[in-house]
C-alpha cells in the first residue's frame, strides 16, 4: 500500500524573503539556528548611533540659534515647520509641508502651524477646502535673522571641509540615500509580517 506524502508546506513570507537575499547557492539556516548578525551590521550600528547623537544635536542647534537670533518659545519642530513655509516665498498646504520634512504625523505638524499663527509668525490663508500657509512678515524676519546667525557662527565651523571634493555635498546625498533605503527595508518588513496574526500593542500606561 502506497504511503500518502504530506502536502507541501508553502514557505511564509518572512522565509521568502530571507531565502531571496540569502547568497546564490547558500541553504537556508534553520529556524532554531542563534541570530548571527552579519559583520556589516557592526558598522551600521555605528553609523545609526552617530545619526541619533547627530539629530538631537541638530534640533538643539535650532532652538539655540533661533533664540540668539531673538525669538524665543520655539522647539525645534515648530522652527523647521516655519521654514518649510517660509521656503521660497509661496503658500505651502499642510501635506506639502509634511512631505517636505518627511514626517508622517499630520497631527504634529498642525499643531506646529497653530503654535506659529497664534504667535503671528505663519498667516492662514483658506481656498477651498484646504488651507495654505505662509510666513507673515515677522515670520520672514525670523526666518532671516536665523539665517544670519547660522551664517556667523556655524558655517565658520565648516571651514576646515573646504576644498575636500564637496564633503558636505557627499555626506548629504549619502544621507538621502540612506533614508530611501530605511524606507524600502521598513516596507519590505511589513510586507513579510502581512497575514500573520498581530501582536497585541506593549502596555504603556500605568
Amino acid at each position: 500500500m502506497a504511503r500518502s506524502r504530506r502536502p507541501k508546506r508553502e514557505p511564509d513570507a518572512v522565509e521568502a524573503l530571507a531565502t531571496s537575499q540569502a547568497a546564490p547557492g547558500a541553504d537556508a539556516p534553520p529556524a532554531s539556528a542563534a541570530f548571527e548578525p552579519n559583520p556589516a551590521s557592526l558598522d551600521l550600528s555605528e553609523f545609526e548611533y552617530s545619526l541619533i547623537i547627530l539629530g538631537h544635536g541638530f534640533q538643539r542647534w535650532v532652538e539655540h540659534c533661533m533664540e540668539a537670533a531673538g525669538t524665543r518659545g520655539l522647539n525645534a519642530l515648530d522652527i523647521l515647520v516655519m521654514h518649510a513655509v517660509n521656503h521660497r516665498a509661496r503658500g505651502r498646504r499642510l501635506t506639502e509641508i509634511c512631505m517636505v520634512l518627511n514626517v508622517d504625523d499630520t497631527h504634529l505638524v498642525a499643531y506646529a502651524l497653530k503654535k506659529l499663527a497664534a504667535a503671528g509668525l505663519v498667516l492662514v490663508t483658506p481656498k477651498g477646502r484646504e488651507r495654505h500657509f505662509e510666513t507673515t512678515a515677522a515670520g520672514e524676519s525670523a526666518c532671516l535673522a536665523y539665517r544670519v546667525v547660522r551664517e556667523n557662527f556655524l558655517v565658520p565651523s565648516l571651514s576646515w571641509f573646504t576644498g575636500r571634493h564637496d564633503t558636505v555635498r557627499d555626506v548629504a546625498a549619502f544621507l538621502r540615500t540612506m533614508t530611501a533605503l530605511y524606507e524600502q527595508a521598513g516596507r519590505f518588513a511589513t510586507a513579510a509580517s502581512a497575514g500573520k496574526p498581530r501582536t497585541p500593542p506593549v502596555h504603556t500606561k500605568r
